[in-house]
């Protein structure tokens, strides 16, 4: 465990919860805007988060296009883009940024991160995932999504030629999918390699964690999920020579925050009633990798599922909340919807900070993703209400100690 928790803030144009865009305080061409993204670079900067998040899909969230121009999550910038132009409005927060194995090509990766992280001095991180969504796989010549297995064994290949590359040692490499003959037209990383991140948490995903990521992403509903992962992982990472302490886990949190509880909670049903149940459970399906789950009875249970192929681990979190928590298709939609099955926690400053120090000084969580519900007004009250509540218990710092993300989130500088 750290000692001192880490913080990232997951950024997502009006914000996590699927209703945010609805909301009257939140600014509905936000995914447009590079104003807004500077702001709240900005705001999570003064307060001393690490790092910034922005992941990605190349194509339309929901096949249904009348229920995705419903969403928060329609429209917005390409994020290495984006976290370009955040580079040079900011001057110590860390920028990660996701991008696809199964869409891209190593040398172009490799090289599109290395000059991210010299522009910003030594704060980028790359985001690894395989993709999961059928509609990414339309969008690029594809007979269809790869079977899981599939998509892993390219990961690891791609990961550990950009590596390569990154560290000036893949030039002629030759592998099963993968060719490179050149190394990188750049010098070295100014904090001796972008962060590796990673969120996949089946087996085979933790398995690549454990080899090659030094951040991880995960979802838990409870202390016991948030602890289980937090080992297992930790447990893996002696077979490739590494140390616990080498990767960082940090586990969404989608926190509504006010002054009072039941200010907190009249935000939270603020959101909740701005959910329109086709909406719900649309996105509940895509998760779930079922297409007809508007045939079963919406206040009955839910069916019993075949594996997915597409996101096992979130597939998993999901069907087993359902059963534990009795929740019917409607309940579970909404449940869902209002943090994408994270952690969600509704109350003070000090609950929250209450909630987020267990987990933390049980050995649960290095830190945490913050998912705030909309933006800005999420963010700003995490950064004004929780964060000194934290930093007075002595959990989070007062002051960046590096200039590179490495350093904030206190990773050893590869050789």
């Amino acid at each position: 465990m750290s000692a001192r928790m880490k913080l990232g803030v997951f950024l997502w144009a009006t914000g996590h919860h699927i209703a945010a865009w609805r909301h009257p305080k939140t600014h509905v061409t936000a995914g447009i805007d590079i104003d807004h993204y500077i702001a709240l670079a900005r705001t999570a900067e003064a307060a001393k988060f690490d790092m910034i998040f922005c992941e990605d899909a190349a194509g339309l969230r929901e096949a249904n296009v009348g229920i995705a121009s419903q969403t928060s999550r329609s429209i917005g910038f390409e994020p290495i883009s984006l976290l370009s132009a955040l580079a040079v409005q900011t001057t110590r927060i860390g920028l990660v940024s996701t991008a696809s194995t199964s869409y891209n090509e190593p040398y172009g990766l490799a090289r599109t991160f290395l000059s991210l992280d010299h522009l910003s001095g030594g704060r980028a991180g790359w985001n690894l995932v395989t993709s999961a969504s059928p509609i990414e796989a339309a969008n690029f010549g594809a007979t269809g999504l790869k079977p899981h297995a599939d998509r892993y064994e390219r990961a690891r290949e791609f990961a550990e030629v950009v590596t390569g590359l990154w560290h000036g040692k893949a030039s002629g490499h030759v592998g099963q999918s993968f060719s490179v003959r050149d190394p990188l037209d750049l010098p070295s990383s100014p904090q001796g390699a972008p962060v590796m991140v990673q969120a996949g948490a089946s087996d085979v995903g933790r398995d690549l964690a454990a080899r090659t990521a030094d951040v991880v992403f995960t979802a838990a509903q409870t202390f016991e999920e948030a602890k289980a992962f937090y080992d297992d992982l930790k447990g893996r990472m002696a077979a490739h020579g590494r140390e616990p302490d080498d990767i960082k886990i940090m586990p969404g949190v989608a926190p509504v925050v006010a002054e009072t509880e039941a200010e907190a909670r009249e935000k939270f049903e603020e959101l909740q009633e701005l959910i329109p149940d086709d909406v719900g459970v649309t996105l509940l399906s895509s998760y779930l990798s079922i297409s007809d789950l508007w045939r079963y009875p919406i206040d009955g249970p839910l069916p019993e599922l075949p594996e997915s192929e597409g996101m096992k681990s979130r597939q998993a979190l999901v069907v087993e909340q359902s059963r534990r928590d009795g929740l019917s298709i409607r309940q579970l939609a909404r449940h869902f919807a209002g943090a994408r099955g994270h952690w969600r926690i509704v109350g003070t400053a000090a609950q929250v900070a209450d909630e987020l120090q267990a987990r933390f000084e049980g050995g649960a969580a290095d830190g945490f993703n913050v998912m705030p519900a909309y933006f800005p007004g999420e963010l700003d009250a995490f950064a004004a209400l929780v964060v000194p509540e934290l930093q007075r218990r002595g959990l989070f710092r007062m002051e960046y100690e590096g200039t590179t993300l490495r350093a904030h989130l206190g990773l050893k500088r590869p050789s």
